[in-house]
């Protein structure tokens, strides 16, 4: 049964390791609804875990200890096989970011054409280092593996949009819109 809840464990509330307070469970009626239609589409129900994952980042802006244990019960899976699945992938959030959350890449390709650069301008600018939210909470900086992109770099992606070509200029420009 890998990957499946076991009915004679009890599922718990209890906090990740990375977690420092007591977690309060998780109550979401709309989004168990919204949970269980998305698991209605799959063949199993742990085929669901990464679009729920993805439904309580979006709606949440992050996914806590509390929203892993609601997902493992929503979905009858043990609460360390969610954990997993938010650990491993880099795009799930683990702790609250800014609203524009700005992730630059940092691989070879993209430092050749200019990224290295970007990444201090940014930090300058922001007044902030990479896995820093600013303090009125309106950006968050991240370095980040290939986005893809690398044809177009000096980039990088805030939220779910990428920007191209960038120049110090551009980044003004794109920072001062976000206000």
């Amino acid at each position: 049964m890998s990957g499946v809840h076991d009915p004679r464990l009890p599922l718990i509330d209890t906090p990740a390791p990375y977690a420092k307070e007591p977690v309060a469970p998780l109550e979401d009626p709309a989004l168990a609804q919204e949970i269980a239609a998305a698991a209605a589409r799959y063949p199993t129900r742990q085929a669901a875990l990464l679009p729920a994952l993805h439904m309580v980042q979006r709606k949440h802006g992050w996914i806590s200890p509390a929203a892993e244990a609601f997902v493992a019960r929503e979905l009858d899976l043990h609460p360390s096989h969610v954990q997993g699945a938010v650990t491993f992938y880099t795009l799930f959030r683990t702790r609250p970011m800014g609203r524009h959350h700005i992730q630059v890449c940092r691989t070879l390709s993209c430092a050749l054409a200019g990224n290295e650069a970007m990444i201090a301008y940014l930090q300058k600018k922001l007044g902030i280092g990479p896995g820093e939210v600013t303090p009125d909470g309106r950006f968050s900086l991240v370095l980040v593996e290939c986005l893809g992109a690398c044809g177009y770099a000096p980039m990088f992606q805030v939220n779910d949009d990428y920007h191209e070509h960038l120049t110090q200029e551009k980044v003004d420009a794109l920072l001062e819109s976000m206000k």
